[in-house]
């Protein structure tokens, strides 16, 4: 990024630092959101499973252990997710044969969103996600990760509110 003439951009040397990349926290989320989902991907392939599929997993696997089935739009809130991109991950899964859907017999707008055995029974692989990530992230301690998600989820409770 060499350019023969210098120019100067018509701002304080505050004003600059407002605007340098390095200091938006929103290029930060992102970029560490990014690495994140880069080290889940070799994880997920055992289970078959891209980082998004993972956290529908995820959602439906918390809903059934409490005896729930989720709408398609409860499942979307959790997730953040509007449901174009929420409605092909719901299509690839199903066609794994790991969720199914079903309409709400009194309101035929309601869909429902559950596991089947075969998404019940990879829960029992997916312990092993978080395990793995651990081990790889070994310059960052637990605790540091601990706090940083608390931070992060306090963020994102704010952001919502």
């Amino acid at each position: 990024m060499t350019n023969p003439k210098k120019t100067s951009l018509p701002l304080s040397d505050g004003e600059k630092a407002l605007i340098s990349i390095d200091n938006q926290v929103c290029f930060q989320l992102y970029t560490a959101s990014r690495l994140m989902t880069k080290q889940y991907q070799p994880v997920l392939k055992a289970l078959d499973l891209t980082y998004p599929q993972y956290l529908v997993m995820l959602v439906l696997w918390e809903a059934a252990d409490s005896g729930l089935k989720l709408t398609v739009s409860a499942l979307g809130t959790r997730l953040f997710l509007d449901s174009g991109t929420l409605t092909p991950l719901i299509k690839r899964l199903e066609n794994k044969g790991l969720i199914e859907k079903s309409r709400d017999p009194s309101d035929e707008r309601q869909v429902f969103v559950g596991m089947t055995t075969k998404g019940l029974a990879l829960s029992a692989k997916a312990p092993a996600v978080p395990q793995a990530l651990m081990c790889e992230i070994t310059e960052t301690s637990i605790d540091t990760l601990i706090e940083l998600r608390n931070q992060l989820k306090q963020l994102v409770d704010d952001l919502t509110q």
